[in-house]
Order: structure tokens, then C-alpha cells, then sequence
């Protein structure tokens, strides 16, 4: 699940902290040098900051301004390469770098700044011991990283049990619909099978009983006789309205599906007419809406999906669309086939594209 970017996340309050550090010491600078400084460092602040707010939709611009930010910070560091704080924006951006980067992408930058910062202080500082200042500041680059990487590992498994939980949530209210129309069928086929049966027994012998030429003046027996048989009725009426199909409450199971998501916002359009009492067919719309969440917060960076199901005939619509961009070079994953195969299941069928705004439209057609 992917959280709403912030841009005064923890992170980058303890990064404009640093920052702030060096740029306290940027006063002992050389005069002539401390335009440039202030113009790297800004341009470090905004790069980093911009790295919480670029879409996933941007992601190719995301990673060049994270390859970009070890450039600006080596390029001040060689500015004035005596030993100061302007190595600390390493570690601050290496720290970033295992927060987007995969793990051994950001191991290998690590790698490659440290041997153009081992380079710069034993060229242009002549710094007498390079190795010794690299390894110090590698060994805060290495805490900060594998804490970043424990951080959002920690936050990828809270994410997963937060969908699993979703994922059972949902199941259970379809699985607790199913039941209490089961419950409900089993009640009709006893009052049927049973309670008729006695009654129209009975109705029977008071019938009997009033063609009895002894009893057929006897008007408390006409009357038994009538109300059985209004009772039998009665008792019908209602086997019949408890064998009318209510259908599994879609709506509460697929709320429950998106609710520990921040983003998107599902918002449900169900026509009148819907009324699904397959429990194979509500958890194929179920599996086809989870994936159509997940895709767009994780792909689209999707605010808002819209979820519509109607009728036409035997054929129940959904249709799916977010308010998110998708690329134009999309290809289908493992989810989307899985979808295919479930609805193919059941032989139904599922048609993806992009709409005019380069949002995903997702259709989809199941048998009712």
C-alpha cells in the first residue's frame, strides 16, 4: 500500500535539521566561494524535498534527481575539501537512497560517492589520512541506511497485514451473508416440510370433524377449521418470502476491502437491480476490485476509483476507473492476469485500457 507522500515527514525534518547545520558552517567559507555553496546547498534542499512529492507516475525523474543529489553534495564538498560538515549530506542522502532505491542499487552509489569523496580529499584537500574520513562517514552512511531499510521493511509488513486483515474483513462479511442465507433456507425447508405438514394434517381432521352431521352446527369448530386454514397460509406466504434470494451485501464487503487504504478513495455506484447470491461470483468481484486498489495506489498514484455495477440481462457490468495517470508503455502484470483467469473461470471476461484522460478503465463482464 503506498502512504500519501508528505513533504514534513520525519525524514525531511531531520534532513532540514542537518541541512541547516551546514549551512551554519558555510559561513567560514571563503567569501568568494560562498555564492556557490549557498547555491549548491539550495539546490540540495530542493532536490531532496522534491523526492517526497514526485508521483510514481514520475518515477524516471525521481531517480535522476537521486542520482543528481550526491553530485551537488560532492561538488560542495570539493568546493572548500577541508574537513566540515558538508559530508553529512551524504549520509542524508544515502538515507533517501535506500528509502527509493532498491538495496543494492543504493549500496553501489554508496560505493561510488565515497570513492569520488576518498578522491577529492586525497587530491585536491591532500588530506593526510582520505581512507580514515571515509570510513568514519561510511559507518554513519551505513547506520542511516540499514535503518531506512528496517524502517520501510517494517512498513511494507505493516502494509501487508493491514491488507490481509482487509482482505479476511471482506471475505467474512461475504462468508457471514452466505450463512445467514443458508441459515434462512434451512428455517423455510423445516417450516415447509414440517410445521405444513402438521397443519395441513390438522386442517384435514377439522374438516372432517365439520362434515360430522353430529358437529355441524358447532360454529367454534367452523371457526378452528377457518383459521387453520388462514394459518397454512400464512405459513406459505412466508416459506416463499424467505426463499427469495436477498443477495451477499457487496457494498459493506468491499468497504471493508479499501478501508485501511489512505489512498485511493472507493467510491461505490451499485445499481437497484444487483443482486448477487453467488458467493464464487461476489469474491470474483471482490479479487477484481482488490487488484484494481492496489494497482492504482501503487501505479497511478490514483486519489479517488470510482466502482460500478449494473445489469443488463443475465450479464452483471463492473466497471473500474481511477482519477490517476498510468504510463503509455503499461504492460500487464501477474495481477491482472490472475484476474483474467478468475473471471475466465467463471466465464466472464475483463477488458483494460487507458481513458482520454490517461487514467485506467477497467470492464469487466460476469454472468449473473
Amino acid at each position: 500500500m503506498t502512504q500519501p507522500r508528505r513533504l514534513f515527514e520525519p525524514l525531511n525534518l531531520a534532513a532540514l535539521l542537518t541541512l541547516g547545520a551546514v549551512a551554519f558552517s558555510m559561513r567560514y567559507y571563503e567569501p568568494g566561494r560562498q555564492a556557490t555553496a549557498w547555491l549548491l546547498l539550495g539546490l540540495f534542499a530542493v532536490g531532496f524535498l522534491s523526492l517526497s512529492l514526485w508521483p510514481p507516475r514520475l518515477r524516471r525523474v525521481e531517480h535522476a534527481v537521486g542520482a543528481l543529489l550526491p553530485v551537488i553534495a560532492l561538488a560542495l564538498i570539493a568546493l572548500d575539501p577541508k574537513p566540515g560538515t558538508a559530508p553529512i549530506l551524504l549520509v542524508v542522502w544515502i538515507a533517501a537512497a535506500f528509502s527509493h532505491w532498491p538495496p543494492r542499487v543504493a549500496t553501489i552509489a554508496l560505493v561510488l560517492a565515497d570513492a569520488v569523496y576518498y578522491l577529492i580529499l586525497k587530491h585536491i584537500a591532500g588530506f593526510g589520512a582520505p581512507l580514515m574520513a571515509v570510513l568514519i562517514f561510511a559507518g554513519f552512511q551505513a547506520f542511516a541506511a540499514l535503518c531506512m531499510h528496517y524502517a520501510r521493511s517494517a512498513e511494507r509488513t505493516r502494509d501487508a497485514l493491514s491488507r490481509v486483515n482487509a482482505d479476511l474483513l471482506a471475505t467474512r462479511a461475504l462468508l457471514a451473508d452466505s450463512a445467514r442465507d443458508a441459515e434462512r433456507l434451512r428455517v423455510a425447508r423445516e417450516l415447509h416440510d414440517v410445521a405444513g405438514h402438521k397443519l395441513t394434517a390438522m386442517r384435514l381432521n377439522l374438516r372432517a370433524l365439520v362434515d360430522e352431521p353430529a358437529l355441524a352446527d358447532n360454529p367454534q369448530l367452523r371457526v378452528a377449521e377457518q383459521l387453520s386454514g388462514e394459518l397454512l397460509a400464512d405459513i406459505r406466504d412466508v416459506v416463499q418470502a424467505m426463499r427469495e434470494p436477498g443477495g451477499l451485501d457487496l457494498a459493506t464487503a468491499l468497504r471493508a476491502l479499501a478501508a485501511p487504504m489512505p489512498r485511493p478513495l472507493l467510491r461505490l455506484a451499485i445499481a437497484d437491480d444487483v443482486q448477487v447470491t453467488d458467493p464464487a461470483l461476489a469474491e470474483a468481484v471482490l479479487r477484481l476490485v482488490q487488484e484494481a486498489l492496489t494497482n492504482a495506489a501503487k501505479h497511478a498514484d490514483a486519489d479517488t476509483l470510482d466502482v460500478a455495477l449494473h445489469r443488463a440481462g443475465d450479464v452483471l457490468h463492473v466497471t473500474i476507473e481511477d482519477d490517476g495517470l498510468v504510463r503509455e508503455d503499461w504492460r500487464e502484470g501477474n495481477g491482472i492476469a490472475g484476474m483474467r483467469e478468475r473471471l475466465a473461470a467463471l466465464r466472464g471476461r475483463v477488458r483494460l485500457a487507458r481513458n482520454a484522460r490517461g487514467a485506467m478503465r477497467i470492464e469487466a463482464e460476469l454472468p449473473a
